[in-house]
């Protein structure tokens, strides 16, 4: 499941020269510009019935449903459309904090267990 992520060209479709990279070798665009917001993933859940819900924080943009979560980053090579966001209430040792839950039904079973798995927290980007 960790396979390296592909990275393709938004403009003329052809490989990056790296999973990661924003800029193409054959035509030259960038897409930088694409990264609205920066998230840092802390939890995922799944509720019976709901959406898949990736939990953390806002590190720095702003985030609306209709973007995309990029989550190359953790290894999976998928884009899914945020389609809700809801606060998550959390409480330990009698302190309470909300974070941002963003909720998605694209994923398969598999990924969802993947992401489960992983270390976090991680930052991740939302893309437009």
């Amino acid at each position: 499941m960790a396979e390296i992520p592909e990275n393709n060209c938004p403009k003329c479709n052809k490989p990056t020269l790296s999973p990661y990279a924003k800029q193409c070798r054959y035509c030259g665009y960038s897409w930088h510009h694409l990264c609205v917001a920066q998230f840092k993933l802390n939890h995922v859940l799944q509720i019976t019935g709901r959406k898949f819900f990736l939990i953390g924080q806002i590190i720095e943009g702003e985030v609306k449903e209709g973007q995309r979560i990029d989550l190359r980053m953790l290894g999976l090579n998928r884009k899914p459309k945020i389609e809700a966001i809801e606060f998550a209430l959390y409480r330990q040792n009698k302190k309470a904090w909300e974070e941002i839950a963003l909720g998605t039904d694209i994923l398969t079973e598999d990924e969802k267990q993947y992401l489960k798995k992983i270390d976090l927290p991680k930052i991740i980007e939302i893309i437009s």
